[in-house]
């Protein structure tokens, strides 16, 4: 996808960005090459600096409320200071690594209801940045991943939503400061015990950890509640392995084993409107400062109204 645009920034007559994807389908641990074209205004223009970076729509709670916000995630700079002479054409070139935990958005070409993903232009000059230049991006699973999420399937599980949510799951490798959750109705084989299972991969280029998040139907004499797994599994295994079997017995042992979890703090509230318990024994505070190198995120409150949904608001309900 490609956007012509002015940048309103720097008013008319200003200089116009076009950033165009070599491929915008990407995978996990992969980089997404392109070029951003520039040309000049009616005069001259310093640039400060011209960056790309990768943003998502993340689900963040502040208080009793839970709101959507754009992060951005992973940034690198495609050129520093430069002069673009008047009605100047000028292409260069960038090439941007995709996370390992990057979130999926795509599974078989088809768009996970409630994900977003973007590659965003910004054009620093005379102290103003404008970021209005945005290009999808679409993340598909990597083999492990897709292996997993076939045998949900071939289990009978049938797809809710995808959504991410800000925060770190506790005793995990994870880097980002979101992770994301697919959620999936539960089986008919499964039904008396469970009603939903959320799915989290945390990526490294070795390896995935899958936590699963199991909730639990209540008995006569007792309410619902949810049970957690973590399992971790190798790239090298994708295609080893019986799945259908693994997750199976993942889903068992999830669910036989509420009591030592619960023990151990796996089941505590975290405050999600949506469900009474969730994730928040497991995640630790709302991890802003990321590890590895990684940018953090920047928040946008009014996000939904921005150039972000502006852009992309038809592609994404």
């Amino acid at each position: 996808m490609v956007f012509k645009k002015m940048l309103s920034a720097f008013g008319v007559g200003g200089p116009s960005v076009d950033t165009v994807l070599a491929n915008p389908n990407t995978r996990p641990g992969l980089t997404l090459d392109g070029q951003v074209n520039l040309v000049g205004g009616d005069a001259a223009s310093n640039i400060e600096q011209i960056t790309v970076a990768l943003v998502t729509r993340v689900e963040i709670e502040g208080g009793d409320t839970e709101y959507a916000g754009i992060m951005e995630f992973q940034r690198t700079a495609v050129s520093g200071p430069l002069q673009l002479a008047a009605k100047q054409q000028l292409s260069i070139p960038f090439q941007l690594p995709v996370p390992w935990e990057t979130p999926i958005t795509d599974v078989y070409g088809q768009r996970l209801h409630g994900m977003t993903m973007g590659l965003r232009t910004e054009l620093a000059i005379a102290r103003a940045v404008d970021k209005s230049d945005l290009d999808q991006v679409n993340v598909h699973p990597l083999p492990v991943h897709e292996r997993i999420l076939e045998a949900f399937q071939r289990l009978g599980f049938r797809f809710k939503v995808a959504d991410l949510e800000r925060g770190h799951i506790r005793g995990t490798q994870q880097t980002l400061p979101f992770y994301q959750e697919i959620e999936f109705f539960a089986a008919p084989q499964y039904a008396q015990t469970i009603t939903e299972v959320e799915v989290t991969f945390v990526t490294t280029p070795h390896g995935v950890e899958v936590v699963l998040e199991c909730d639990k139907r209540g008995g006569f004499l007792s309410a619902g509640h949810d049970t957690f797994g973590r399992y971790q599994v190798s790239h090298a295994d994708a295609d080893r392995l019986d799945w259908t079997s693994v997750v199976d017995g993942w889903l068992r042992e999830t669910t036989s084993r509420y009591g030592s979890l619960r023990a151990s703090g796996f089941g505590a509230p975290h405050g999600h409107g949506h469900r009474g318990h969730g994730m928040g024994g497991m995640v630790a505070g709302a991890a802003l400062g990321v590890a590895g190198g990684m940018i953090a995120g920047e928040m946008i409150e009014d996000a939904v109204e921005g150039d972000f949904a502006e852009d992309w608001g038809g592609d994404f309900e």
